[in-house]
């Protein structure tokens, strides 16, 4: 199994000057860029939409997705689109008819990914495994950056990862929340391929590019002893 890719969450960059950020975090070596979209409702805070999105798109090469914390995620899927995003995440808790959220996302021609707060179950995942192309795993409570990793979701990391591979689909499985080079190795271990990391990437003392080269370090060591 090769190492898993560093999604930089821009939830804690410097709001004034993003584009300069993703700038930054590009050289820094990560593998892709996560917009969590706040509405202040679905979550307490409000981050920003997709006109934001769209400004930075021409400054980076790297893929861009959407990950919607929103009460009504339907009203703005094709504008994330339209905005450079090649998945479009929405949660499970916020989706009346996730099936055909979903299915609308994949016909806007990108990913479809659902989310799943930490005291959500994985049952509703085979019902939707036809429409689904990620399953992103949180493992904090969404809404806040810097908060503590919760060590039990590598279970249901285990479990999507399972889920997937008995689908013989090509999902792929993200954590996100409390990725540092501390917490790393657990959910890449339990079979995560995507790592979202925001705090520890973007307030590392010694910059983006060390913290990147730092995860990465963890996640070799980890693969040598597999």
């Amino acid at each position: 199994m090769t190492g898993p890719a560093i999604v930089a969450s821009v939830l804690g960059a410097d709001y004034s000057r993003l584009a300069g950020e993703v700038l930054d975090l590009q050289a820094a070596g990560v593998d892709r860029i996560q917009w969590d979209v706040m509405d202040g409702r679905f979550v307490p805070n409000l981050t920003f939409g997709a006109a934001v999105v769209g400004a930075c798109r021409p400054y980076v090469d790297l893929p861009f997705e959407a990950h919607l914390m929103v009460e009504d995620p339907d009203a703005g899927l094709a504008e994330f689109v339209s905005a450079g995003c090649g998945t479009v995440i929405v949660h499970v808790e916020a989706c009346k008819h996730l099936h055909r959220t979903l299915s609308t996302i994949r016909d806007l021609g990108v990913r479809a990914g659902v989310a799943v707060n930490p005291s959500t179950s994985l049952d509703f995942v085979p019902h939707v495994l036809d429409q689904l192309d990620h399953i992103l795993i949180m493992t904090v409570n969404p809404g806040f950056g810097g908060q503590e990793y919760i060590s039990a979701m590598e279970d249901k990391v285990s479990e999507a990862r399972e889920l997937a591979d008995r689908s013989e689909r090509p999902i792929q499985i993200e954590v996100d929340g409390g990725i540092s080079a501390k917490t790393a190795a657990g959910p890449w271990r339990a079979g995560a391929e995507l790592l979202v990391v925001g705090s520890a990437l973007l307030n590392h003392p010694s910059g983006k590019q060390t913290a990147t080269e730092e995860i990465r370090q963890v996640l070799a060591q980890a693969s040598s002893l597999t």
